[in-house]
């Protein structure tokens, strides 16, 4: 098993969007986040606290223009951070799940550190997709930000939307459902001999 730290540092600048990220795997769910994007803060933050994922982001971007271009870049950094940090995946659990309610919500989630990226998001109510919560942050972009970070990770994400009224109550429930089953994913396995696959690879 590693004893490495699983850490990771990034920047990304475009003419979109100018990010500073940093994350610690093992850490312990402390954050400081600030995307220009509050309700996107409200996310991260609950998917550090809930994930046991140490993690600072400083974002800046185009949102006179839309929230699109810095919560994308965001989610593509965050995934390779992810990704790096991992290293070989050596002695991890890899497999995590986890069934979160949030009021009238209730969302399953399903993370395979597995090196091939597949994103499976299902449930969401009719009119999720369209509805501005916090008046800024359209419901759509909960499954991009889950697309961006599966993809760059590397990670196969099932994200399923059990019930839910409240779009706020719903989409913080998909966060947290997604922190918690990447946490038991990403955590140490002292019974784990090496990388956890037949292929001798993730």
């Amino acid at each position: 098993m590693s004893t490495e730290p699983r850490t990771a540092h990034l920047t990304r600048e475009t003419s979109e969007s100018s990010i500073e990220l940093s994350l610690n795997l093992d850490g312990t769910g402390v954050s400081s986040i600030d995307t220009s994007v509050p309700f996107y803060d409200h996310l991260l933050t609950a998917f550090a606290k809930h994930s046991l994922t140490d993690l600072t982001v400083k974002a800046t971007g185009d949102i006179d223009i839309d929230v699109h271009h810095t919560v994308e870049d965001v989610g593509i950094v965050l995934g390779q951070a992810i990704r790096q940090a991992l290293g070989d995946k050596s002695g991890i659990s890899r497999f995590g799940d986890a069934l979160v309610p949030l009021d009238e919500a209730l969302v399953q989630a399903v993370v395979d550190i597995s090196g091939r990226p597949f994103l499976v998001h299902t449930g969401e109510p009719a009119g999720f997709e369209y509805h501005l919560i916090g008046g800024h942050f359209t419901g759509s972009m909960v499954r991009h930000v889950f697309e961006a970070i599966t993809f760059a990770a590397g990670l196969t994400v099932h994200v399923t939307v059990l019930g839910g009224r409240d779009p706020h109550h719903i989409a913080e429930a998909e966060f947290k459902a997604f922190a918690r089953a990447f946490r038991f994913a990403k955590q140490l396995d002292p019974a784990v001999s090496g990388i956890p696959s037949t292929k001798g690879a993730l």
